[in-house]
């Protein structure tokens, strides 16, 4: 089995069949379910404490207890509607101690991180400090080898870009790799040295390589980190005083579930582990991500125009829309059906032993959230359940069903 390439859907970068789940995770029962609190947006008390926050509802509780009894050790889920904010923990955060899974309890979001970049360059685009249509070349000559390709491409996974990120195997390679420090600009030279699947703006493919390459010009354009860009201009103004970049720390700050990787059919602890791709190593937690897409499609971080560019879509390649039926991708956002007709906005991220889904409406006025502390890997069936289980938790909540 191979390491999640921070890319979505999941399945992209697995690899062979392995052995079912040995263990299964005990479910927390529904109880009583009081009706969920009153929202005020970008509130949250007690969120990331261990004190509950919110309270829950069965309908969010019955879909996360179906998604964790596929052999998802642990489950987070959170809905957002106007009026109310819901929040669920299916399973136990640690497969051995059993112990509890923490309120809001903190997660890396590997590809979801792609929002926040292309927010942030889409910023700067509506204070003039560059074009989307620019070439990367007139920004950073070189590094992508004089190619023809336009920022809009980076962000759009059009440029035709290859990823050359290191992956793991098994366990012996995640404990031999786990806490190596890779160099961005060296990754995306190697990725740029491989041949390019198409010409630029002539495909679809998805590209890590092409968002490092963006993230790097956030640097160049500001003359700041990216990380610090996005503290500056995402984290601290929405109040998610919960996300972060850890920088060189193989570590998740405390409270957390535990991240889990199938090797050989047996599960291994995966938390501690840096990230090659830089900015999927963000740490969050659904209730900061929940803020953050209601925001963004909310039009509290981008202007109109801007907001508009990123709402722009094209369909994904044929190898991604089996797993995101009638899927199109945007700059850094991800639009796919709801049962009635609309759409709803998101993007998801995958890595070892964390995957995130969530989505927002139209307007932002409802949201979704689900972490997930495995990838169910060993066959394209089981790959797929896991998805759909997932989706059913996002559109549920996007587009309620029927009494």
């Amino acid at each position: 089995m191979r390491k999640v390439l921070h890319t979505v859907p999941l399945v992209l970068a697995l690899g062979a069949t392995t052995a079912a789940l040995a263990v299964a995770p005990p479910a927390v029962g529904a109880g009583t379910t009081p009706p969920c609190s009153p929202h005020v947006d970008g509130a949250g008390a007690h969120h990331g404490t261990g004190t509950p926050d919110v309270p829950d509802h069965p309908r969010l509780r019955r879909n996360a207890e179906a998604l964790a009894a596929l052999g998802i050790p642990a489950v987070q889920a959170r809905a957002t509607t106007p009026h109310t904010t819901c929040a669920v923990r299916v399973g136990v955060a640690d497969v051995d101690t059993a112990r509890p899974i923490p309120h809001d309890g903190a997660f890396r979001i590997a590809s979801t991180s792609k929002a926040f970049t292309a927010t942030v360059v889409l910023q700067l685009v509506g204070e003039g400090r560059l074009g989307l249509d620019d070439r990367v070349e007139r920004w950073m000559p070189g590094i992508v080898a004089g190619r023809p390709i336009t920022i809009r491409q980076l962000l759009q996974h059009t440029s035709g870009l290859r990823d050359a990120i290191p992956t793991w195997n098994s366990e012996a390679e995640y404990l031999a790799m786990r806490h190596q420090r890779y160099d961005t600009e060296d990754l995306v030279s190697r990725g740029v040295a491989l041949p390019q699947l198409f010409p630029p703006g002539e495909g679809w493919a998805y590209s890590n390589t092409g968002y490092m390459i963006a993230e790097l010009l956030i640097e160049r354009i500001t003359g700041r980190p990216w990380d610090r860009e996005f503290d500056r201009r995402i984290f601290r103004p929405l109040g998610m005083r919960h996300t972060y970049w850890p920088g060189s720390s193989p570590e998740i700050r405390l409270p957390h579930a535990e991240q889990y990787q199938r090797f050989d059919g047996e599960l291994v602890d995966v938390t501690s582990q840096i990230p090659a791709y830089p900015a999927g190593g963000i740490v969050s937690t659904t209730r900061d991500l929940d803020v953050f897409f209601r925001a963004l499609l909310g039009g509290r971080l981008l202007r109109p125009a801007e907001l508009a560019e990123m709402k722009t879509t094209r369909p994904v390649g044929p190898d991604v829309e089996r797993f995101w039926p009638d899927g199109r991708y945007g700059l850094g956002l991800v639009s796919r059906p709801l049962p009635d007709g609309r759409r709803y906005w998101g993007h998801d991220g995958g890595d070892s032993g964390s995957i995130v889904m969530a989505g927002a409406t139209e307007d932002g006025r409802r949201s979704a959230v689900v972490s997930m502390n495995l990838a169910l890997d060993g066959s394209l069936p089981e790959t797929l359940a896991q998805l759909r289980a997932a989706d059913r938790v996002i559109t549920d909540v996007l587009h309620p069903p029927r009494p």
